[in-house]
């Protein structure tokens, strides 16, 4: 196999080369399509003059004189009583809440909630505001309700009261002179518009931050059309005369761009859909929908995405016919045979998941470097692991890493902590994995995302049931290169188009290259809480990691099982870097470029979006094959390990009988295919809920599911006092904490795994004290403290038996 590797480098280089000559241009123009309609005239209202116009649980609501209308079905409207509301004078709405604002001559000094009641609008009164406030503006945060305006003096006010009732507060009032014309809430962050006698000023506001400037709209913006759309855009009528343009702006790149959509002017706004609906004084309504574009692929992208997937079918083919009906040494460890530096590569291409493929450029588009240091972090901690963990445990000669824990503590640790760990796999990284890519392949051609994850997800979960350890790690290999090929033309391609100074000076401008946050605010990531993550994610739970120990345990030897590690290591860092390099250069290509980003896009689809709008065809497939590589090599390498864990784990312990070698095999392969349906199952699931961040998701599941049983393994390698009674109360109490501590929402979830190892640990070992200690001889070889330290030649506990 060794010998075919080299090929496959120069076909896959060839290949690149062959794209790479391609001349390439991004298309000029906006890539966004707005679709405008007349909608059914409204019924007639009392009153005069432009109604005021939000949305409730997605529907349209027009309110004047008294009454309101509510828009059904787009084909409808239905008349509404409602009491209460005669002195309305505005409203705020996020698309499904709104509220309305009371007042005469202007000024504003009250407010009421509103909400659909059978024919009727329920007004839910909120207490008075504690001054009246003019040229008010308002908008809905997650919790609150938030009002802007100018006191009789002339003095700015910014007002929040709790939606579900209770006293106003007062927030920091925006700095300078200038009335409020629009307030939109993004998050929990608030987008301002000033106007002042020199023009317009954006502002945005949080509360760690207060006011920060931001670009001001190309045009006058039309009072209170700003609304919030996708997950980090804002939309706006601006501009002066008979019509106004409609107008995107990113609230991450802080750039405007026109949606090429006109409005006469004189009529109320609202959401609607993925868009807006307009009203007008006479009765009449229209609305304008964004619609999301895809450009196809070409058929030089489909024969490079066809020939890539054929060839991981035809590896795992070529490895069963070599070893049919083989050992399940061969099918869990490929016969201990793996090269080091293979080895080293299959870990990164596990680690290197399609979530960092994608979900790591899109948090860096979206914030700054600060999530590197756990790179960092994690080559330093390698370190620690090459030279402790990985000696002591190759010298047990183990498949599944949970017989550690049997031998050093009880069977009831080992089942326990390898259920969680698959637990873990299954329900906290599977479904991601392949959804990433699905989304991501789905945003660029339009191809359905469940046909994605089934492409995915199937030819996965067949050459790993061909092919065993072997085809797993070297589909790795191939796949590592495919994976960062695409990576760096997509990098030199921005830098082509851009030029790397105006990338540069962007990137300081946003200081997007930020990367230590010395805070102690532990509801961020801090360098503090990542020094503390990452050393207990690495070190604490790489023994516990049956996907990546059991490559280490595929290698020849001892010393080839460090030397992978350390490889592992070596290229983690820089691979590391690229990653978010591409999210900074996508962030200053999109700058430049607004309106080559579709305002409908989730954040983590910024760096799909790009290869299907501006990369040539050709480099698309390749990066296409890339985003497959990425997902394909971390759940092969899941999927293999799962089976491996329910093999030896739990087969091998609950059978009656022991299991023949063919029987073992064939248990394997059938849980390989088990588990990987359920992981498909899972990322149908996935595809169906909106999520802001599919890493910070990871990272929460991790923590939940994986921290308490790491905390075993540091108590039985670095203790000799900790034993399995005061172990197993630890993991339940840890587990229960960490839960607690989810539910109230005490800190950034990147802690969530630290706690539950600190916990684990902490009452783990004061449990022990209440049970009798390990003799010396049990602990000979198991610990760092006995049996020879790290050189050690201890004794071997009796060999796993389908091993």
């Amino acid at each position: 196999m060794m010998r075919v590797a080299p090929r496959w480098l120069a076909a896959c280089w060839l290949a690149l080369l062959a794209c790479i000559a391609v001349p390439v241009m991004a298309e000029d123009g906006g890539v966004t399509v707005v679709r405008s309609r007349a909608l059914p005239a409204m019924p007639a209202l009392p009153g005069a003059g432009t109604p005021i116009v939000v949305a409730v649980e997605a529907q349209p609501v027009v309110v004047r004189g008294g009454m309101a209308a509510v828009l059904r079905d787009d084909a409808r409207w239905d008349r509404l009583v409602a009491p209460g509301a005669e002195a309305a004078i505005g409203g705020a709405t996020d698309g499904q809440r709104a509220a309305l604002l009371f007042g005469s001559a202007g000024s504003v000094d009250s407010a009421a909630m509103i909400a659909i009641d059978g024919a009727a609008l329920r007004l839910s009164p909120l207490p008075a505001l504690p001054a009246a406030l003019t040229s008010a503006q308002a908008a809905l945060l997650p919790d609150a309700l938030v009002v802007a305006g100018v006191t009789p003096d002339g003095s700015p006010r910014l007002l929040s009261a709790p939606t579900a009732g209770g006293a106003w507060t007062e927030l920091a009032a925006w700095p300078g002179d200038g009335t409020p014309v629009a307030l939109a809430a993004r998050g929990t962050a608030l987008f301002l518009t000033v106007r002042a006698p020199d023009g317009d000023r954006q502002l945005r506001w949080t509360a760690k931050e207060g006011w920060v400037a931001r670009t001001a709209a190309p045009a006058p913006v039309v009072a209170g059309s700003a609304r919030a759309i996708g997950q980090a855009y804002l939309l706006y009528l601006a501009g002066g005369g008979a019509e106004a343009g409609w107008y995107s702006y990113s609230t991450i790149t802080d750039a405007w761009a026109p949606l090429g959509y006109r409005l006469a002017q004189g009529g109320a706004v609202a959401p609607y859909r993925n868009g807006i609906v307009a009203v007008r004084a006479d009765g009449s309504a229209s609305a304008a929908e964004l619609e999301l574009q895809r450009r196809p692929l070409g058929w030089l992208d489909w024969s490079i995405i066809v020939t890539y997937l054929a060839a991981m079918l035809g590896i795992g083919f070529y490895f069963w016919l070599r070893s049919r009906m083989g050992s399940t040494s061969e099918f869990f460890l490929g016969s201990r045979t793996i090269p080091f530096w293979a080895a080293g590569i299959s870990m990164f291409a596990t680690n290197t998941s399609s979530i960092s493929y994608l979900a790591v450029p899109a948090k860096a588009f979206d914030t700054d470097w600060q999530y590197l240091m756990s790179k960092i972090v994690t080559v330093f901690a390698l370190m620690a692991v090459a030279f402790w963990v990985i000696p002591l445990f190759r010298r047990l000669n183990l498949v599944s890493v949970f017989g550690y824990l049997e031998t050093r503590f009880h069977p009831a640790i080992r089942m326990l902590s390898s259920g969680l760990a698959i637990l873990m796999h299954v329900g906290g990284r599977m479904g991601i994995v392949l959804l990433l890519p699905a989304l991501a392949i789905g945003t660029i051609t339009g191809t359905n995302v469940v046909l994605c994850i089934l492409v995915i997800g199937v030819c996965t979960i067949v050459y790993t049931a061909l092919g065993g350890m072997k085809a797993v790690i070297w589909t790795d290999v191939f796949q590592v290169i495919v994976l960062m090929s695409g990576a760096i033309f997509a990098i030199a391609f921005i830098v082509h188009t851009i030029g790397f100074t105006q990338i540069v000076d962007t990137a300081a401008e946003f200081d997007k290259t930020k990367l230590v946050n010395v805070s102690f605010d532990f509801t961020t990531p801090t360098l503090w809480g990542l020094l503390i993550l990452y050393t207990f994610d690495t070190i604490l739970t790489f023994p516990k990691d049956q996907v990546l120990m059991q490559r280490v345990l595929s290698t020849t030897s001892e010393k080839q099982a460090s030397r992978s590690v350390w490889f592992f290591a070596a290229i983690l860092l820089p691979a590391g870097i690229l990653f978010y390099i591409i999210g900074t250069v996508l962030f200053a290509y999109y700058r430049a470029r607004p309106t080559r980003l579709d305002p409908l896009l989730p954040i983590d689809a910024v760096f799909p979006s790009f290869i299907g709008t501006e990369l040539p065809h050709g480099v698309t497939g390749i990066i296409i094959a890339g985003l497959f590589a990425a997902a394909m090599g971390t759940l092969s390498g899941t999927i293999n390990s799962v089976a491996t864990l329910l093999s030896v784990d739990f087969y091998e312990k609950l059978r009656k009988s022991p299991p023949s070698q063919k029987q073992a095999v064939r248990f394997a392969e059938w849980m390989t295919v088990l588990i990987g349906l359920i992981g498909v199952g899972i990322a149908i699931v996935l595809s169906r809920l909106e999520i802001r961040s599919l890493l910070d998701l990871t990272i929460e599941l991790f923590g939940l599911l994986g921290g308490s049983c790491a905390g075993a393994y540091t108590l039985g390698m670095f203790t000799t006092r900790a034993n399995w009674q005061g172990t197993a109360i630890g993991i339940v109490g840890a587990s229960i904490v960490t839960l607690i501590v989810w539910i109230f929402g005490l800190v950034h979830p990147y802690f969530y795994l630290a706690i539950a190892i600190g916990m684990s640990i902490f009452i783990g070992y004061l449990a022990s004290l209440l049970f009798p200690a390990p003799s010396r001889e049990q602990l000979y070889g198991l610990t760092v403290f006995t049996g020879g330290g790290r050189k050690g030649h201890a004794t071997p506990p009796e060999p796993e038996r389908l091993a």
